[in-house]
């Protein structure tokens, strides 16, 4: 993830902050709502990470087969995390 969790948590504070202060939305227990908020933010940001943990699990599953046949990891890297991104239906 790109982002400290305290920057996450910062973001997640200041967007319930702002939805109440413009009337969007209205809440009895702001702490709670911005720690559900925080962890949906974690959970979208840190997609990248699990698919490549992934990409990196079946490319391991694959190495004598890629080493036979040259095929350069970084492509097929690419090639798998594209393909796993479309499967999740995930904007990278």
């Amino acid at each position: 993830m790109i982002f400290s969790k305290d920057y996450v948590g910062y973001l997640a504070r200041q967007t319930v902050k702002q939805l109440i202060a413009q009337k969007m939305i209205q809440t009895e227990k702001a702490a709670i709502l911005e720690e559900r908020v925080a962890t949906a933010m974690v959970d979208e940001l840190s997609l990248e990470d699990r698919i490549n943990d992934e990409v990196r699990v079946i490319l391991e599953a694959f190495q004598e087969d890629m080493r036979k046949t040259g095929a350069s990891y970084p492509e097929m890297f690419k090639k798998v995390k594209n393909e796993l991104a479309r499967k999740y239906k995930a904007v990278l």
